[in-house]
């Protein structure tokens, strides 16, 4: 680094002007970084809730769908399920977070709650039940699908941010501060250089002055 140096005034302007704008992007990827760990265990809280009220979802739409075995015989479970069609729309937003797209993902509840493509004369409420509580599953499948994606983007993101500050803070800074440092020291040494020779030819004249008034 040190042939590199151009011991200069413009260059150690250049110099702290670069640290200045270094140590003001580091600052504002660190704001960065922090704002994206909030909003990361903020839709990690979401997740887990989401989480939990999926498995007693679950749960619920299995008994629901246990009752209903106890009324219609497997065969016919498995007739009335196959022939169940739906096509489910999904609404797709994207919110932005510090540059990250997140995605906000809906279930169009219509088409969930639409007429059921089997015989309700042939069948009991028992079958309604299990549809809904089914139906119930999936849009918290659908919204824990966003949230999960949303963590893995962020994640992501949290990891590039952190690799620059710490670029930024123990690379680039410190050798800027170096650089700082070996300028001015060098732009020392050349005043002191300067000096001495002024003072040498300062003598030389002085004597060269008494000689000829001698």
């Amino acid at each position: 680094m040190a042939t590199e140096v151009n011991p200069t005034r413009m260059e150690l302007i250049k110099t702290k002007e670069r640290i200045t704008l270094a140590k003001k992007g580091h600052k504002l990827l660190k704001q960065k970084r922090d704002a994206l760990i909030l909003e990361f265990f903020k839709i990690l809280k979401k997740a887990q809730d989401l989480r939990g009220i999926l498995a007693q979802k679950i749960a619920r739409a299995h008994r629901s769908l246990g009752f209903a075995e106890t009324y219609h015989s497997s065969s016919e479970l498995i007739r009335i399920s196959s022939a169940m069609h739906k096509d489910i729309e999904v609404d797709i937003q994207v919110r932005n977070v510090m540059g990250v797209k997140i995605p906000n993902i809906s279930v169009d509840s219509t088409s969930l709650t639409t007429l059921p493509e089997y015989s309700l004369a042939s069948t009991s409420a028992k079958i309604d039940q299990a549809v809904f509580d089914f139906n119930d599953i999936l849009q918290i499948v659908v919204k824990l699908a966003e949230t999960e994606t949303a963590m893995k983007r962020l994640i992501v993101e949290i990891e590039k941010t952190k690799r620059r500050v710490n670029a930024l803070e123990f690379v680039l800074v410190p050798r800027l501060e170096d650089q700082k440092k070996l300028i001015i020291f060098r732009l020392e040494e050349m005043e002191r250089d300067s000096f001495v020779s002024l003072k040498v030819i300062k003598r030389k004249l002085d004597k060269k002055k008494k000689a000829a008034a001698a």
